[in-house]
């Protein structure tokens, strides 16, 4: 069993470590900060670009919130804002018009939740990978404590942790500004989809697999980032 945090259009290494079981999604944690649960990456001609989704907080003083019960900040029209950066970034890629009327809708009315706006980009992009997705959920938090002595699981959590650099060298596979940036590894699964179509699934089945403590260091770097206009809500 792989235990795994949902995540926005979920990267290369969330989707290796999904393939290597049965997997269940974990929501019944608490929301944390620097995560993919409102982010991911993509390759432009700018270099290694954050599309993040902004979200609405309590008020300081406030019991944690629970990701399920996440709000998410329509006013700042994020998801025009992503669909857009998706077509300047891959409108030259292979496949991007080959996936692009599936794609759309998604952007067009997105949930005010965003563990249901998680779920659905994961979702949609298995869908569009042929690869298996199901819906199997936590019912009750563990942490990684308790879970050591359940050997028949694997702790793959730690995934969405965006501020933690793994220990995970999957191949090179061709991107439209590689000429430029070099190859930017560990994107979300819509880069891969976008420059190998139905290779993609194929090109995750040849990714090494993913141990459970392949965490190092993260290291500094120079993101552009796509959240909306500024607000009261504040995105992380």
């Amino acid at each position: 069993m792989i235990l795994l945090q949902p995540s926005y259009f979920p990267n290369i290494a969330s989707l290796v470590a999904q393939l290597q079981g049965e997997v269940r999604l974990e929501v019944c944690d608490n929301f944390q900060k620097q995560t993919y649960r409102n982010r991911c990456y993509i390759a432009t001609d700018q270099g290694r670009q954050m599309l993040g989704i902004p979200i609405l907080h309590r008020k300081e003083g406030s019991e944690r919130q629970k990701t399920a019960e996440v709000q998410v900040d329509q006013s700042s029209r994020w998801a025009s804002l992503h669909w857009k950066s998706l077509q300047a970034a891959y409108r030259s890629s292979p496949y991007f018009e080959f996936y692009e009327d599936e794609l759309a809708p998604f952007f067009e009315q997105p949930s005010d939740s965003l563990l249901e706006i998680c779920l659905a980009s994961h979702r949609l992009l298995c869908e569009l990978l042929d690869i298996p997705f199901e819906e199997n959920k936590t019912t009750q938090y563990q942490t990684p404590l308790e879970l050591e002595s359940q050997t028949e699981i694997k702790d793959m959590r730690f995934l969405v942790n965006a501020k933690k650099k793994i220990q995970f060298q999957p191949p090179v596979y061709p991107q439209v500004f590689s000429d430029r940036h070099g190859f930017i590894k560990n994107a979300s699964g819509l880069d891969l989809l976008f420059n190998e179509g139905p290779n993609a699934r194929s090109y995750l089945l040849s990714c090494p697999w993913l141990k459970a403590d392949t965490v190092i260091p993260p290291e500094s770097g120079n993101d552009r980032t796509s959240f909306g206009h500024r607000s009261s809500a504040r995105a992380f």
